[in-house]
């Protein structure tokens, strides 16, 4: 409990990796499902555990990962892009990071955000995000074919200011 800020501004300190401590800012309907989830809970002293099991123990690494897993293959009937055999909190993780990279994030940020010591490490995320980028203007390389049957490029293949645009998205 003393690791969350439920007073703006909003946060959580987390404990992980290489003894690493890491502040995340949280949104203000993540407060309110926090604070609903404690309501029930008389036992609340600084020192407590915020999430629980059944039997008022702390979540492990392990039922983070089933809890992960179970709410992936519940959501998969509805949501085809979901495998539930490969979601495990690391995937949620790394999926995170390259969306916050293709929504314009810059990659030092989700290197902080992240833990990563190196930048290097954070790249990956960005070298993903070229190959997305990259298969893309892929699926834009149609060739049209002439009456006579000979092959022309597309007009816009020869467009260098629209070809250097697409090439800095």
């Amino acid at each position: 409990m003393k690791h969350l800020d439920l007073e703006a501004p909003y946060r959580a300190r987390f404990h992980g990796k290489g003894a690493k401590w890491r502040m995340c800012p949280l949104w203000e309907s993540t407060v309110k499902a926090i604070q609903l989830m404690l309501a029930n809970r008389v036992d609340l002293q600084p020192d407590s555990t915020v999430f629980v099991n059944r039997r008022n123990q702390p979540l492990t690494r392990f039922s983070i990962y089933y809890l992960t897993r179970e709410y992936g293959r519940r959501v998969a009937p509805a949501l085809r892009s979901v495998n539930p055999k490969g979601l495990s909190p690391h995937v949620l993780r790394h999926s995170t990071a390259v969306h916050l990279l293709q929504a314009g994030v810059e990659v030092n940020v989700i290197r902080g955000w992240l833990g990563h010591n190196s930048l290097e490490t954070t790249n990956r995320f960005a070298e993903i995000n070229m190959r997305t980028k990259e298969k893309a203007l892929q699926a834009c390389n149609l060739e049209s074919t002439s009456n006579e049957g000979s092959r022309a490029s597309a007009r816009w293949k020869k467009d260098a200011e629209l070809l250097q645009w697409l090439q800095s998205l």
